[in-house]
Formats: C-alpha cells, sequence, structure tokens
C-alpha cells in the first residue's frame, strides 16, 4: 500500500475517533478484516492500528479486540495529575488525615521556637540526617519489626524520594528489575526515568509468583526486585513468612537487590518480618511518613546494608543536598514522644472503619482489599470497559484510577482502583454508591 494511502487510513480513523463518530468503546474491525476490506497485507493493517495505539487513540486487548479508547479521560484517569477540580470527590489519591493533626503541628513548631538548638536548622546538614535523628528513625523501624543501626539509616524526602536514591545510587540504565505485573506507579515512573527496563511478575492472590520469578531469574541477568510484601498497592496482600523466605533464597541464589517499598506497612499489625530483617544484606528498605503522618511532612527513611550508605549518601548529596531541619526535626521528635506511634493506631482505625463501609455500600460486587488499607482493587465484568466507567464517573464529580498506571505488562485489566482515605465518611459512601451503580449498570 503507497505510503500516502497508508497514513491516509490512519488520518480517517483518527478524525473519525477525536471526532466522536467512532465512540470510545466501539470494538474496531479485526487486523484481517480490516487488510480485507482495504485491500491490505496483513503486516500493514497491523502497522495501522500500532500507529493509533501510539497516538492514544484505542488499545488492543489481547483475545478480545481492538477498541476505541476514551480519550477525554487523562491518561490513568488522575494518577499523575497535581490537582483536582473543585467538587470534584478525590477517589484516586490517598492523603489521609485524622482530627487534631493540625493542632499538633502548631504545638510542634511552638516547641521547636522556643529550643536552643534552632539556629542549627538554619544551616546544611549532613546528607543522611543528623546522627541523633537517625537514630530516631532506627528506633522507630523497631516497630515495623526491623532492627537495624542507626548508622545504616538516611533520612530522605518521602518515600518516593527514597525510592529515586536507592534506585539511582545501586541501579545503571538497562538494568533488569523484576516487578508485580501490578504494582505502584510512581515505581513505573522511576523506572522510565532511569531507563531500567521492567519485566513482570505474575501475581497470584496472595503474592507474586515466585515460581515464575525463579524461571524468570534463570533465562534473564536480572539484577533488582522491587516489591511490596507488606500491604501491597494496589493489590492489597500481605506475604506470608514463607513466601517472603522463598523470595530471599531465589535472591541469594541468583545475588538480586531486594528494593522494600514500605509505604503502608504501619496499617498491618503483627505482620510477618521486612525482608529486609530476613535478608540483611541485600535489602534496601523505604518507607516514610507522608501517609502514617501528612503527605505535607515530606520525610521518608532508607535502611540499607552497610556497604551501600556511602553511594546512598552521594545520591543524596546529588539530589537534595539534605532533608530540611526544621521538618526532620519535627519528625524525629514526634516518634520520640509517641505521636506517630498515636496516629499511626488511629490510621489504622481510620481505614478499617473505610473498608467496612466499602463492604456495606458494595455489597456483593466482587473486589480486593485489606480490612485495615485505604484502598481496594475493583475488577471490572467481563465485557465492561474501565475508561467508559472512570468516564461516566466523572461526569458524576467522582475521580478515579484506572488499572493502567498500575500495569507493568502488556495486557492491562478492566479495573479500578480507589483510594479511600481522602475525603469525609459521607463524601465517601455517596461516591461509593455511584461506583456500584455504574458498575452494575455496565
Amino acid at each position: 500500500m503507497p505510503r500516502a494511502r497508508y497514513k491516509s487510513l490512519v488520518d480517517t480513523f483518527a478524525r473519525d475517533i477525536r471526532s466522536g463518530l467512532l465512540a470510545p468503546g466501539t470494538r474496531l474491525p479485526t487486523h484481517r478484516q480490516l487488510a480485507a476490506s482495504h485491500g491490505l497485507a496483513l503486516v500493514t493493517a497491523s502497522r495501522v492500528y500500532t500507529e493509533l495505539e501510539s497516538m492514544g487513540l484505542v488499545s488492543g486487548e489481547t483475545g478480545r479486540g481492538t477498541f476505541v479508547r476514551e480519550i477525554s479521560l487523562s491518561p490513568g484517569q488522575g494518577i499523575g495529575q497535581v490537582a483536582v477540580a473543585a467538587g470534584m470527590i478525590d477517589l484516586n489519591f490517598n492523603y489521609p488525615s485524622v482530627p487534631g493533626q493540625a493542632d499538633l503541628l502548631r504545638t510542634a513548631l511552638r516547641q521547636l521556637a522556643l529550643s536552643g538548638d534552632l539556629e542549627s536548622l538554619l544551616r546544611y546538614q549532613p546528607h543522611g540526617g543528623r546522627p541523633h535523628e537517625r537514630a530516631a528513625m532506627a528506633r522507630h523501624l523497631r516497630s515495623r519489626g526491623l532492627t537495624v543501626a542507626a548508622e545504616q539509616v538516611l533520612i530522605v524526602s518521602g518515600a518516593q524520594h527514597g525510592l529515586a536514591v536507592a534506585m539511582m545510587a545501586l541501579l545503571k540504565p538497562g538494568d533488569v528489575v523484576a516487578v508485580d505485573a501490578l504494582t505502584y506507579s510512581g515505581f513505573k515512573v522511576l523506572a522510565e526515568t532511569l531507563h531500567l527496563e521492567v519485566v513482570a511478575i505474575p501475581v497470584t492472590a496472595t503474592g507474586p509468583d515466585l515460581v515464575a520469578l525463579e524461571k524468570l531469574c534463570r533465562t534473564r541477568s536480572v539484577r533488582a526486585v522491587y516489591s511490596m510484601p507488606t500491604l501491597h498497592n494496589p493489590l492489597g496482600w500481605v506475604m506470608g513468612v514463607e513466601p517472603r523466605q522463598q523470595l530471599v533464597a531465589i535472591a541469594r541464589e541468583h545475588d538480586l537487590i531486594l528494593i522494600e517499598d514500605a509505604a503502608y506497612a504501619f496499617l498491618v499489625e503483627d505482620a510477618p518480618p521486612p525482608l529486609a530483617q530476613l535478608a540483611p544484606e541485600r535489602t534496601v528498605y523505604v518507607s516514610g511518613l507522608s501517609k502514617s503522618v501528612a503527605t505535607g511532612l515530606r520525610i521518608g527513611f532508607v535502611s540499607t546494608p552497610a556497604q551501600w550508605v556511602s553511594a546512598l549518601e552521594r545520591t543524596l548529596m546529588a539530589t537534595v543536598w539534605n532533608t530540611p531541619g526544621v521538618m526532620t526535626a519535627i519528625a524525629a521528635a514526634w516518634i520520640d514522644d509517641g505521636t506517630v506511634a498515636q496516629l499511626e493506631t488511629h490510621k489504622r482505625q481510620d481505614a478499617q472503619a473505610r473498608q467496612a463501609l466499602a463492604a456495606e455500600v458494595l455489597g456483593d460486587l466482587h473486589y480486593v482489599s485489606h480490612p485495615s488499607s485505604y484502598f481496594l482493587w475493583l475488577p471490572l465484568p467481563e465485557d465492561a470497559r474501565a475508561d467508559q466507567i472512570a468516564m461516566a464517573l466523572m461526569r458524576e464529580n467522582i475521580s478515579v484510577s484506572t488499572a493502567e498506571p498500575f500495569a507493568i505488562s502488556a495486557h492491562v485489566p478492566h479495573a479500578l482502583r480507589l483510594a479511600l482515605g481522602s475525603v469525609g465518611m459521607a463524601a465517601l459512601r455517596e461516591a461509593l454508591v455511584k461506583v456500584r451503580r455504574l458498575v452494575q449498570a455496565y
């Protein structure tokens, strides 16, 4: 087919999709049907759809066909957006808060203002944090089941920054990182930015498929595994002790770095030991206080094997030099006086109440969650399309996330991820009622 005719066909499809002549969700002819109707070679017909997919206008789904996408929907439906429109009920992001947090901050600022150490906070700090603050973070990690020396704990500007520091320090472009087929969207952004090759580990109802990981390590030069063993985002699982030990054994056999993301681990009581406790010689443990205290308190912590401390400190110097002294001082003080532990308890209770509300409202809709988590995963019926439902919810002033930002493999399931922690209980009930109604309608 001459290039002009090929491009003309692509342009025709694009025009019809953008004008609404081809509505979102429309199933397009199969590759063979398109080839036959336009007198094309099969490879050329496939190329037409590939180009339309690269433009974000269609999506190909294995075993189902090629569909017109909902192009008025932001990519990932909200993930990556800076703000939510006024009046919108936000079920995209979690920024959980409990009553009295603002008063805690006022008190902390007054106490800090009266301290004799105030002037020191105006100067540069050590890259990994001041020794007494690192010691406070190490003491806090004991509540997570992790015993580590203060010298191996680095203070960072939130858990996302901690992930960036670990990956920049220990990995190089082209390195292969194995990760759950559905995973935290912020990790995907980092991996793309750092030019890492991400390969998907199939997931089960209780954790990653470790048999598949073992096979993968025998066929590929996997350098690291990114894992969320305690309260996986978005699937909510908590891996048992035996699977954790099996993962550690695979890591030792194949000399893998383990990157353990524990951003939501505080919500799980009596969790199994962290990977960093089971394999301290090869695990970087990353967490922070954004979810357990406040998203505006951009303080996180990284526990790392001693041999990697210097590399991570150099990366800290290259990215932020040091965390803000005032914020770090408040965080350390709140750890020592029990404020963080108190807030974590309150937020576990709050998350449990929100999960109970979701169970009441969603009823017999099938979804996946943990009873103490701030999110749930809602697989959609076979014929439903996530982008259409998300767009319908947008028209109802409810913002949700589709599966796209979380998907590592080529197959993106039709599902919604609902964040439960950012709105009041009355608004959450209202939103969940509309979610149920729309999902059942489709």
